[in-house]
């Protein structure tokens, strides 16, 4: 992991900030990506190791081109991939739902995921040699109620990292996916449009996972062995047995 050029999206807060601090703990080299610049340089400043800024929105194609290739040489030959950045807008059932909420999570989930491995790949290629992790989510393996395109997006997600592995298979590069479930993060506030009670009643009574929680695996992929991909997990806390199923203490 020393040395290695990591490139985080949605690096900003939750589960990629929380991943930067634990990839930089280990000696990791880190381009860290996201909307919020304050954000990104309070995260930079508390890093002991080198890393590089890079301001955008995943779902502007033109500017995640133009901002990954900008890259400077002690960072543009990047090893590991981490497709963090994404977000939920709204729960509503198809009929009642805002077109702006789905578009906002079709640019980010889907087409930002996309954008952004497209233009990280020619290093990839080139080297044959690197790792993409996708961050999907346990939506991506069930469909709830009034998340039927948050659910077609992480849906998405799975099928467009299987079909990576397959392509990149013989070019040595390993494509891995994490899908977490409940995971404390700000999330459910953007999902209720920063209404902090509905958002707390998503992790009511239960202890779900951290962003911690999920930055160890994506670290423990990370730090497979060469010769081995571990391509899929499906991360839960112990109160949760699927979508549906919790044990919510009274």
């Amino acid at each position: 992991m020393k040395g290695k050029k990591i490139m985080i999206t949605g690096a900003s807060s939750g589960i990629g900030w929380s991943a930067a601090e634990t990839l930089a703990a280990e000696g990791g080299h880190l381009i860290l990506c996201g909307r919020r610049e304050s954000r990104l340089k309070e995260l930079q400043a508390q890093l002991e190791t080198p890393s590089h800024l890079l301001v955008f929105d995943v779902g502007d194609r033109k500017t995640v081109f133009e901002k990954i290739n900008s890259l400077p040489k002690a960072f543009s030959s990047i090893d590991i991939l981490i497709n963090n950045a994404g977000n939920a807008h709204g729960l509503n059932p198809v009929h009642k739902a805002d077109l702006n909420d789905w578009d906002a999570m079709i640019d980010s989930n889907v087409k930002g995921l996309m954008y952004v491995t497209k233009a990280v790949l020619p290093s990839m290629v080139s080297k044959k040699n690197g790792h993409i992790i996708n961050l999907g989510s346990i939506a991506g393996k069930e469909v709830y109620p009034n998340g039927s395109v948050y659910c077609s997006s992480k849906f998405a997600v799975d099928a467009f990292t299987q079909g990576l592995r397959l392509d990149l298979n013989p070019l040595g590069i390993k494509v891995s996916a994490i899908h977490p479930g409940l995971v404390d993060t700000e999330f459910s506030k953007v999902r209720f449009k920063g209404d902090k009670y509905k958002a707390s009643q998503v992790y009511k009574e239960l202890t779900p996972l951290q962003a911690k929680d999920v930055a160890n695996v994506i670290l423990y992929i990370a730090q497979a062995p060469d010769h081995v991909n571990i391509a899929d997990v499906l991360l839960l806390p112990k109160a949760q047995a699927n979508t549906y199923v919790t044990n919510r203490k009274s």
